[in-house]
């Protein structure tokens, strides 16, 4: 089992997909807890994926199609949202 918590904005840390199978249990803000599969985690994972790359004009691949700056940049997310009760 993973143990992860929320953060004071309603994000848990997560930087990859989880196996499917594996049970990922979160403790909220208010103390209560709940257990999703890696595969709920990872489709929640997944949408603010797409969130990301819309706000940051990324196609699917999180590719920028037009000419970029030099710099460090990665195309991914740290921070999911999530509620109680997504698990159901």
């Amino acid at each position: 089992m993973i143990n992860l918590q929320q953060d004071a904005d309603g994000n848990i840390r997560m930087s990859r997909h989880f196996p499917a199978s594996v049970d990922v249990s979160i403790t909220f803000t208010d103390g209560s807890q709940e257990v999703f599969t890696g595969q709920q985690v990872n489709e929640l994972y997944d949408a603010a994926l797409a969130v990301y790359r819309e706000k940051n004009h990324l196609d699917a691949k999180g590719f920028i199609r037009h000419p970029v700056k030099t710099g460090h940049q990665r195309n991914g997310v740290g921070f999911v949202p999530v509620q109680a009760g997504m698990a159901k």
